[in-house]
């Protein structure tokens, strides 16, 4: 009800009540890389039998890659250390050839990796968007849309990174190392013995740097989030800002986190660039070792000059596919820091619907009783405290109260956002509780104060209400909500496209869609969540009189700010309006004060 017009001839029941705050509990972060890698791991199964083709190209061009310093060597102690010449050109064509194949097999590879890849990927993204759809109003209270929308996009943008550039390259690095140890020994054993030194101390300091990166990169994503966060908040609310001047400490604010996620990242990379010289540093000691034993050797008469450049080539392939991993460790601590803020969305609890199947009857009457109902967010701290209050077939009950009075926390009870802590909720004498969420929300047709359209057309806003609607009934439904009007003035009519949050639209406007929305959905039970709060007379009374007849013949909660009485999670009153005011109780001294201009 608004101050600005008189109560209505047919007055709804009211119900004065008071505030209680919202408690909200905090989540548990997961911490177990492995299990990250694991289940990660697990979305690549269904594609097992391409990752054997993977594989079997990756061994392919490995065993090419080994047998191209062999040739060299060849070409060395046959040719070039004999000065002959005749074969020369055929092993260079050879040589040719092989690293034409060798690098043919390893472009194949990549692709089909990229495939798998991306596919799983998709299958992870649909996995934790569905999810996201399934969780609770609750979950949504405790999480930003930014924080959200980091683990949509970066934290899967860094798990994409990682597997799809990185697990070929990782089988691959893996295979060479095993594969370059073997062709060493087979060529002489105390040569291929120097190259072991390189292995212990590399594995040494990779783990020892593992347990910084791990939490640098988690804490890194974390701090992603949170800035994601901060910069949603102020994007979506730049008119705001700007209308009290507040675009400093807006930049402030983002100054703040944006050096965090600084100091996460510097924290995180420093440790992670380490490898990469340090890798460097062993590989020229370990050229140094053989250059140095291979040149006593070949004094000896142990070896070959084409020997010992096989096995600088084959140094210098085995740094490489150490400076690989190295390179890859960033972005492989960044994945898994990723996948644990991901599986962490994956695992948290679906939104309880212990009946499932069950219905309630059609056609619905839609008497609707609250008996003894107490619920708090937090248990030990209730907001509402064993209320009882009886809206029948047709009636409208009015629930007026401040912000934070706990009016919309009945609504949220009635739809089973949220669990009641005891007592019941009935519907036509059924507990709500058993009864399907779905068929129930489906019975129930909301109405809020701050109207959510989406950046589609008119159309498929108002056909939100009832997905199979025709454009027919859509066109109906907004000729009874006293949109149609101004619909048609639009550029293109009901084919226009509204801009995110609808932006493009007035506040009326908006929630004139809505209510041509909550029609089309045709609900037993009509819920109106200070649906006129926010417009000008004129408008309201044009969003009024659609109410109206929305609410003809249904069950309406109405909810309102005004005319009420705090008394801590209790209903101090009720009854009808006229009644309430012959009390001359605590309802009649508010309404001398808000139309009589008396003051409390």
């Amino acid at each position: 009800m608004s101050e600005k017009t008189p109560p209505p001839a047919s007055p709804p029941r009211m119900t004065a009540f008071g505030r209680g705050p919202a408690q909200r509990a905090r989540i548990e972060k997961a911490g177990d890389p492995n299990r990250a890698l694991i289940r990660l791991a697990g979305y690549l199964k269904p594609y097992r039998a391409i990752l054997s083709l993977v594989l079997v190209f990756v061994l392919t061009y490995i065993l090419l890659g080994l047998y191209e310093p062999y040739l060299i060597g060849r070409g060395v102690d046959q040719f070039i250390s004999l000065k002959k010449t005749d074969g020369l050109p055929q092993l260079a064509l050879l040589l040719l050839g092989v690293y034409l194949l060798d690098n043919a097999f390893q472009a194949l590879s990549s692709w089909l990796m990229a495939r798998i890849s991306q596919d799983a990927l998709r299958v992870l993204r649909r996995d934790l968007f569905e999810r996201l759809q399934k969780l609770s109003v609750a979950f949504f209270d405790r999480h930003t849309a930014g924080e959200l929308m980091s683990r949509l996009t970066n934290d899967i943008d860094a798990i994409n990174q990682a597997v799809s550039q990185n697990v070929v390259s990782l089988a691959a690095s893996v295979l060479s190392l095993v594969g370059i140890l073997i062709a060493m020994f087979v060529l002489n054993a105390w040569l291929a013995l120097s190259a072991l030194l390189v292995v212990p101390i590399m594995f040494w300091f990779t783990n020892f740097i593992a347990r910084y990166t791990r939490r640098g990169f988690r804490r890194l994503q974390s701090d992603l989030g949170d800035i994601n966060g901060v910069m949603e908040e102020i994007i979506s609310g730049q008119r705001v800002v700007k209308a009290f001047r507040r675009s400093e400490p807006a930049v402030e604010r983002f100054r703040a986190s944006n050096q965090k996620v600084y100091e996460a990242g510097v924290y995180a990379n420093t440790y992670a660039f380490m490898l990469m010289p340090l890798t460097n540093v062993l590989g020229n000691f370990f050229i140094i070792v053989l250059v140095g034993l291979g040149g006593y050797l070949a004094l000896q008469n142990l070896v070959t000059v084409g020997m010992i450049a096989a096995f600088i080539a084959y140094a210098q392939n085995f740094i490489q596919p150490l400076r690989q991993l190295a390179s890859m460790y960033n972005s492989i601590q960044a994945a898994l820091a990723g996948a644990e803020r991901v599986f962490e969305i994956i695992d948290m609890p679906l939104e309880i619907d212990s009946a499932a199947d069950s219905l309630l009857p059609t056609p619905l009457q839609g008497n609707v009783v609250f008996s003894d109902v107490s619920f708090g967010y937090n248990s030990d701290h209730l907001i509402i405290k064993k209320m009882s209050l009886e809206a029948k077939s047709g009636q409208t009950v009015a629930l007026v109260g401040p912000t934070g009075a706990g009016k919309t926390t009945i609504i949220n009870l009635l739809t089973r956002f949220y669990e009641i802590n005891s007592g019941s909720i009935r519907i036509d004498g059924r507990d709500i509780r058993e009864v399907s969420k779905d068929d129930l929300r489906r019975k129930l047709g909301i109405v809020l104060q701050d109207t959510f359209l989406f950046a589609d057309t008119v159309m498929e806003n108002i056909r939100y209400g009832r997905l199979d609607a025709s454009d027919e009934e859509c066109i109906e439904a907004a000729k009874l909500a006293d949109a149609d009007h101004f619909i048609r003035q639009l550029p293109r009519g009901y084919q226009t496209k509204l801009s995110e949050r609808a932006a493009n639209l007035s506040q009326g406007q908006r929630q004139l869609l809505s209510i041509a929305r909550a029609v089309l959905a045709d609900p037993s039970i009509l819920i109106l969540d200070e649906a006129t709060s926010s417009v000008d007379t004129r408008t309201e009374a044009r969003i009024q009189a659609a109410l109206l007849r929305l609410m003809k013949g249904r069950t309406s909660f109405v909810i309102a700010h005004r005319l009420s009485t705090i008394r801590d999670g209790e209903i101090v009153e009720q009854g009808t309006y006229q009644a309430l005011l012959d009390e001359k109780g605590f309802f009649h001294h508010l309404y001398m004060s808000q139309f009589k201009g008396l003051e409390i």
